[in-house]
């Protein structure tokens, strides 16, 4: 372990916040369930269930289940505070990950999503091939030059076999760069 590991091991990212955000998302991702669920119609039709209302059943499910956690949380730490102010030991706080792996995690995370935003605009094929020549690049330390023969190379053999072989297109993009080439 060396001394960037072994001084990341000390602090990170505490469980009860990481506990908080997860049981947040649920709640966002099960009301939104709901509500889609009841605008498509949740109840009982006189031929039998509509289509949202096994959906909107189990977004409600999903939401009580995430105010539990959230409740749950939430007391442990009032409770935990109760306990310091009247003199017991204070508790360490459990870490979720240490702040290390963490921005290891997002040193992939960050550019993954960056990639799925360039997708949109820019195309799957054009996309791959920086994505993959700047990961090779940055994190493989290879070359320029083997870097981007390995991302066109590899976006070509992709283009081949879903445009050519099996004739499905996939999205060129909004701005389409590959339009110059006539593609």
């Amino acid at each position: 372990m060396n001394e960037e590991d072994q001084a990341g091991d000390a602090h990170g990212f505490p469980t009860r916040y990481a506990e908080i955000i997860v049981a947040l998302l649920l709640l966002l991702f099960g009301a939104t369930v709901v509500y889609d669920s009841h605008r498509l119609g949740s109840s009982w039709g006189s031929d039998g269930p509509q289509s949202g209302y096994f959906p909107f059943y189990i977004g409600t499910l999903i939401c009580i289940s995430s105010l539990v956690t959230l409740a749950q949380v939430l007391f442990a730490s009032w409770k935990d505070r109760q306990e310091e102010l009247s003199g017991a030991a204070a508790k360490q706080q459990k870490i979720f990950v240490t702040w290390v792996p963490f921005k290891r995690v997002l040193a992939v995370l960050i550019p993954s999503i960056v990639y799925v935003l360039f997708v949109q605009f820019i195309g799957i094929y054009v996309s791959s091939a920086i994505y993959i020549a700047l990961f090779m690049v940055w994190l493989g330390k290879y070359s320029w030059l083997k870097s981007l023969t390995v991302g066109v190379v590899v976006s070509i053999s992709i283009y081949m076999l879903f445009e050519i072989w099996f004739k499905v297109p996939l999205w060129k993009g909004t701005y389409n760069p590959l339009a110059l080439l006539g593609l």
